[in-house]
């Protein structure tokens, strides 16, 4: 990793707002390239500023799968945060495919949690698992009840997800 990625890292770590915003926003010039900084983006998309939440959206918007060592702080954050930034941190295993095979528990327990849970996080969630594919059975009885959902997305998501995963 370069030293100007490293300094942005920080930057958006433990700077402040406006130091956050520019590293943000720096990020989000580089697209995919800004892969290192990605737990970190997803962090930036908790923020209390509005400035720093949107330029950390728009740099993950650019982002491919994660990379692997990523995962298990992605998965973490996925559990932990709220908003925007468990949705970044699901899309982000969501692309990571099979490799995020690790998350699915955080994943099935993002899906479960219907009352405390934003619904487009929970949606999020179905279609990650989704995306692991079959290394994902054992969230199928989890996809099976939100397939149920009273939600039309989450429902066809859901189902979306179960065809993926497979028998």
């Amino acid at each position: 990793m370069s030293t100007s990625m490293q300094q942005m890292i920080e930057s958006l770590m433990h700077g402040n707002a406006d130091q956050q915003a520019i590293a943000a926003e720096a990020l989000s010039r580089l697209g995919p390239e800004a892969e290192a900084a990605a737990v970190a983006l997803v962090r930036a998309c908790g923020s209390g500023d509005e400035k720093v939440r949107a330029w950390a959206a728009a740099a993950l918007e650019d982002l491919g799968p994660p990379a692997a060592e990523q995962i298990a702080q992605l998965a973490k954050l996925a559990g932990e945060s709220q908003g925007d930034a468990a949705y970044w941190a699901v899309t982000l295993l969501g692309r990571a495919g099979s490799s995020a095979t690790p998350a699915i528990d955080a994943l099935t327990k993002i899906l479960q949690r219907e009352s405390s849970a934003e619904l487009y996080v929970r949606e999020r969630a179905a279609w990650a698992l989704g995306r692991i594919g079959p290394a994902a059975k054992a969230a199928r009885p989890v996809l099976a009840d939100a397939s149920k959902s009273s939600q039309t997305r989450l429902a066809r998501l859901s189902s979306e997800a179960l065809e993926s995963i497979g028998e």
